[in-house]
């Protein structure tokens, strides 16, 4: 595979390695060490929650969903997540701190009101809550209620994510995502009443049937609502991986090119209404917490995306999310009755795992640099010493167009080459190197 064909599958580098290549090394004693060692981090910990219910199927997600109208699974489903936690309590042995709340899904607010708040309160009775916490939540703006909004606000969530993706009728049509204008515009009124500081608003580009124009509809339309925070993202075309994608094919989809075109019209978009660039795909108003981060490189990414606060230590719970306690990684069960079974057999419902070793960890961290702070700087250890040969042949084409440059020990990301951030860090990738899928198993870059 060649670098310079820069429209190639890469991983997005939430974690380093990437899940194909994790060797699947950790057993349950082996976690729950981990699992205490991490947790004696003065720095507290961070807590990512999948709930996997959605109503109806979006058919260009990608995410780990159940779809149903059965709303009686919230209880058992929460009662779940309970038992989950307190398997990581009683492993950690002391009270945690946590630093960071996020809930993702699916749709979190599928879950009524009550649950989200039984769900919540119930562990933070068990812990300690840190002095600079970040509590957040992902919201669908069709039914995220004034209800949701003021519960989860009074348990500390300041910081709200809806996921808009694009006001164009024949795209929601194909993507089986519907809200108008006016309810976003409703939702987002309701949050700020109520004392939300962040408002985030997720799009992707790339979406069938998608053009200049009415993508170009769609970022004015939010840059108009003014939200702290924009996520531009990628569309990943994967229905070998998500059947519900076969809906349309690819002759619907915007060719490559007009698909870069789409990404760099909003990226200037976005700069002109006095965005700025936070990472990949995000961008966010100044005096925002994320970009304040990003400028003084205390900027962090992990399995929930980017994030202003540090922790080494992510606990992931519900079915199908993953753990980090930097040097070791768990994924739960994907389905959600053979998590809930293995829960109440009163072990961790781990489906896979890996021990990161001396090698992954030094690679990891240049990787995050790269992702974080577009900058990464090599020392005379001997493992680097003996990548950075291969490594620096694999950047050759980014030197030659001067979207990277060397200062003495330090390579640094040249402004053209933010946008090729996934390409730059696939350079680094020692395990996809040393064993080239066979299959396509990431989205492209493009």
């Amino acid at each position: 595979m060649d670098l310079t064909k820069l429209d190639i599958a890469a991983p997005r580098y939430t974690s380093y390695p990437t899940v194909p290549y994790w060797e699947n090394n950790l057993d349950q004693e082996s976690w729950k060490l981990k699992i205490n060692h991490a947790g004696q981090a003065q720095e507290g910990i961070s807590l990512y929650i999948h709930l996997p219910f959605c109503e109806s199927l979006c058919t260009y997600c990608a995410c780990n969903t159940r779809i149903t109208i059965n709303h009686t699974v919230e209880e058992g489903y929460v009662n779940s997540l309970l038992k989950e936690w307190t398997l990581y309590l009683k492993a950690l042995g002391q009270k945690p701190r946590i630093k960071e709340i996020h809930l993702g899904g699916g749709t979190p607010t599928f879950f009524s009101p009550q649950h989200l708040e039984r769900l919540l309160k119930t562990i933070l009775s068990t812990a300690e809550v840190h002095e600079r916490y970040d509590f957040s939540f992902e919201g669908h703006p069709s039914n995220t209620t004034r209800e949701h909004l003021e519960t989860l606000f009074h348990l500390g969530f300041k910081r709200v994510s809806f996921g808009v993706q694009d006001f164009d009728e024949q795209v929601q049509e194909a993507i089986n995502r519907y809200q108008t204008f006016e309810e976003v515009e409703s939702v987002i009124s309701t949050a700020r009443k109520i004392g939300y500081h962040s408002i985030n608003v997720d799009l992707v580009y790339g979406l069938p049937f998608q053009t200049e124009q009415s993508v170009k509809n769609t970022l004015e339309k939010v840059i108009q609502l003014n939200p702290e925070r924009i996520a531009f993202y990628s569309y990943a075309h994967v229905p070998w991986l998500k059947p519900g994608q076969r809906k349309y094919s690819d002759k619907d989809l915007p060719a490559n090119t007009v698909k870069r075109h789409l990404y760099e019209m909003g990226r200037e978009l976005f700069l002109a209404a006095k965005y700025e660039d936070v990472g990949m795909d995000h961008f966010a108003l100044p005096g925002d917490d994320l970009l304040q981060a990003a400028k003084h490189k205390t900027l962090h990414r992990n399995f929930m995306g980017y994030t202003a606060q540090h922790t080494k230590f992510l606990i992931g719970l519900g079915a199908s999310s993953i753990s980090d306690s930097w040097d070791a990684f768990a994924q739960n069960i994907k389905t959600v009755e053979e998590y809930q079974k293995k829960v109440e057999e009163g072990v961790f419902p781990l489906m896979r795992g890996h021990l990161l070793s001396e090698e992954d960890l030094l690679l990891r961290t240049h990787i995050l640099d790269l992702m974080c702070r577009y900058e990464t700087t090599f020392s005379e250890h001997l493992k680097w010493k003996e990548h950075y040969v291969s490594i620096r042949s694999r950047l050759t084409v980014f030197f030659e167009k001067g979207w990277l440059e060397e200062n003495g020990k330090t390579i640094v990301i040249k402004e053209q080459g933010k946008n090729y951030l996934r390409n730059i860090g696939l350079a680094f990738d020692e395990r996809y190197w040393n064993k080239l899928p066979e299959k396509q198993v990431f989205s492209t870059t493009a």
